[in-house]
């Protein structure tokens, strides 16, 4: 199957990253989200990363405009049926999720690829709320988009070949390198990180180190670029909640349980960066630990 233009839903952190690497591989990208500030704000935060790109020598001038000009917008969905490739990535809530796809299906074509861009939900229950589970798959992005490499593909049970091929030549045209997962909770890279930060949260909760102590120790003795909490704040804790729900209710082990002081962080609002309040106050220059 030949895919030119790709249909994103959602503007948000990982939605202007997944639009920007699509523009700039040279697909037609039609960024949908309902509120229009957030498509403005995308827009926006695509033309500086794309910038950025050009500074460091990465891409021309001439890429950038390229790209920029391959991404039109829309506040409705069915505008987004025409697309050969649509990738959701709106919040990770699977009743927000099932919803867009059922608004979506009446609209699109008879072949086009459905796909999520979930960081941990069931493949084949988002696919079965569809009519082509046979054409959808998931389709995981690592945060940031434009810089990491790895695409988490994973098949649900009705998932046919041509459609995981297609999707793993799509992968190859961006630049990037695939894994296949099977759907089980959280897939694969989520199912070995998260149990990681809930860990490192347990044990500031539990006292056995402070913030600044747990990542520091895990920067230096293990060589990580980022501590487990600086990380968590990055996703957003309330992302990090949400795949340890998933872990645990999927998995039913105790040892996915989402640690409490994460989930009184997530109850409070402070979600990370995103919030400007997480583990650290990123209200402060350079951010302070919160705790």
């Amino acid at each position: 199957m030949n895919i030119s233009s790709v249909g994103v839903v959602g503007a948000g952190q990982m939605g202007n990253g997944i639009a920007h690497v699509f523009a700039l591989a040279g697909f037609d990208v039609v960024l949908n989200d309902i509120d229009r500030g957030a498509i403005e704000c995308a827009l926006k935060l695509v033309e500086t990363n794309l910038a950025r790109q050009v500074n460091s020598g990465r891409i021309t001038k001439k890429d950038a405009e390229a790209a920029l000009k391959r991404i039109s917008t829309s506040m409705t969905l069915a505008d987004l049926g025409a697309t050969d490739l649509i990738i959701e990535a709106a919040t990770e809530r699977e009743s927000v999720k099932v919803a867009i796809f059922e608004d979506l299906v009446p609209h699109l074509g008879q072949n086009t690829i459905l796909t999520s861009n979930t960081s941990s939900i069931s493949i084949t229950r988002l696919a079965s709320r569809t009519d082509r589970p046979e054409r959808f798959m998931g389709f995981h992005f690592m945060n940031p988009v434009p810089v990491m490499q790895l695409v988490e593909l994973i098949r649900g049970i009705a998932t046919d070949d041509q459609t995981y091929q297609t999707l793993k030549e799509v992968v190859e045209r961006l630049g990037k390198t695939s894994a296949t997962a099977e759907d089980f909770p959280a897939f694969i890279v989520n199912r070995i990180l998260m149990p990681m930060i809930n860990e490192a949260v347990y044990t500031l909760y539990e006292g056995v180190g402070s913030v600044s102590s747990i990542d520091s120790a895990m920067k230096l003795g293990t060589n990580h670029p980022m501590g487990p909490l600086q990380l968590a704040d990055f996703i957003g804790l309330d992302t990090c909640l949400a795949i340890m729900n998933v872990l645990h209710d999927g998995l039913a082990d105790t040892k996915y349980r989402p640690c409490p002081l994460l989930t009184k962080y997530v109850e409070a609002g402070w979600l990370g960066r995103k919030t400007e309040r997480g583990f650290y106050d990123y209200r402060e220059d350079p951010p302070e630990p919160t705790r």
